[in-house]
């Protein structure tokens, strides 16, 4: 979703240091967060009317065969004019971001992207690339649904994902940008540390997996757990920003970033910057586990309320996962940033796991959201696949980014619905009709 420095110029870097990240880009998201097992929006005062949702199968089942299928002509098509008709500002912003993303050099030791343990090519560079352009402008250009659907039929090739059961379902939950009070500096009232990438964090280079910690011999060794690390304070000295509890410490953890506002009215913009080789582990099912909050009840806001009454218990659970993130901070027009290092959008942005979906491409996402009334309401909308996320694994799984502060915390904390998930790419008779445009030259200081 960095070595000891996050090289803002390069995207590449930036995407591979991210994809194994637990939250907003790419770590679990608040619906991870929660155990991915709210059926209710958070906060919500009467539950909503439709039954909670069953998933039957497991969607974080491995997928070990390919991931996504091409359509045929007489294959079910998604329902393009409603998603065209739900469109807005987001959409198109998004569009500019993965154009962004494909500019960049680095974005080609992705491509050709292959179907998993398959040698059939998805899609080539500058296909995926031009897929972007074609879809902008269709979508930009085009007067009614009918004539977008037509268009698409026309120009694109759809795969679907092949989910986790025989329906091709996908399970999607929601995630969203925290908002904290916090300190650059420790005082009475922030008094707990978010870190900064150590120097000796190792990760692959191209696909940003973290492999251990380098020793002064040259030697790998695993990293110690988060009760360890805490306990032993071993990263003091290289506090980025204090928060005012341990509680928001660890939602920015599982997020990924977080908006922060400083006591001088200034804002810091936090994201991630790498964490350890240990497993994750959601504390809403440790709590739900424990007996603390029942199913029915658990989200964001009745761990938040436990937590006021016996913070000792909870910080006992939250110790129990094992991974600890790093963060680096951003520049406000590139916050938040996803896996791919470009800027994610509200409802216009997915996370997906990387290593069976192409990245920076258009999706189209059929399944059902919260409103604020506490009902489920229709979500057919194209988005595009910029995120990824530790808890976002297999083709039966899937997050949508639903934006920063409390609002999006509602939408987020009620987002766990089956549906379905598609891909576009152009059909390579169209690819040279839409080469990707000129990048904006880089404007030198004057002398």
């Amino acid at each position: 979703m960095p070595p000891s420095t996050l090289d803002r110029r390069a995207v590449g870097s930036q995407d591979a240091m991210r994809r194994s990240r637990l939250g907003l880009f790419s770590v679990v998201a608040l619906s991870a967060f929660v155990g991915l097992l709210s059926s209710t929006l958070v906060g919500c005062k009467s539950p909503p009317k439709e039954e909670p949702v069953t998933v039957k199968e497991d969607p974080w089942k491995e997928t070990t065969g390919p991931a996504l299928v091409k359509l045929g002509p007489n294959d079910p098509r998604p329902d393009l004019a409603a998603a065209f008709n739900s469109r807005d500002l987001y959409l198109t912003r998004a569009c500019d971001e993965s154009v962004k993303w494909f500019q960049a050099p680095s974005s080609k030791q992705f491509f050709p992207f292959y179907n998993q343990s398959t040698t059939d090519v998805v899609a080539s560079y500058d296909q995926a690339a031009a897929s972007v352009v074609a879809f902008r402008e269709v979508l930009t250009t085009s007067q009614s649904g009918d004539e977008f659907a037509s268009k698409v039929d026309q120009m694109f090739d759809i795969w679907q994902s092949v989910g986790y059961d025989a329906d091709r379902h996908v399970l999607f939950t929601g995630y969203f940008s925290p908002e904290f009070k916090g300190s650059r500096t420790k005082t009475a009232q922030f008094q707990f540390p978010l870190y900064k990438r150590p120097a000796d964090l190792v990760t692959d280079p191209l696909t940003g997996e973290p492999k251990g910690r380098k020793m002064p011999d040259g030697s790998l060794q695993p990293w110690p757990t988060r009760a360890e690390i805490e306990e032993s304070q071993m990263f003091a000295g290289s506090e980025l920003v204090w928060v005012e509890s341990e509680f928001d410490a660890y939602i920015i953890h599982v997020n990924g970033s977080a908006k922060i506002y400083m006591p001088d009215n200034t804002v810091l913009y936090v994201g991630y910057a790498g964490k350890t080789d240990r497993p994750y582990s959601g504390l809403g099912k440790a709590m739900m586990d424990a007996g603390l909050i029942p199913k029915e009840k658990l989200s964001l806001t009745s761990i938040r309320e436990y937590y006021k009454k016996d913070p000792a218990k909870v910080e006992e659970l939250m110790r129990r996962n094992e991974s600890y993130v790093f963060f680096t901070d951003y520049p406000s027009d590139r916050w938040p940033a996803g896996s791919l290092g470009v800027k994610v959008n509200e409802k216009a942005s997915l996370a997906t796991d990387k290593k069976i979906f192409p990245r920076g491409g258009v999706v189209m996402v059929d399944t059902m959201t919260p409103s604020f009334s506490g009902e489920k309401v229709e979500f057919k909308r194209f988005l595009l696949d910029q995120d990824t996320g530790g808890a976002i694994r297999a083709a039966g799984r899937a997050d949508i980014y639903m934006g920063s502060g409390s609002a999006a915390e509602l939408l987020a904390g009620g987002q766990f619905n089956d549906g379905t998930l598609y891909y576009f790419i152009l059909k390579p008779e169209y690819v040279s009709q839409y080469p990707l445009p000129a990048k904006p030259a880089t404007k030198r200081p004057a002398a």
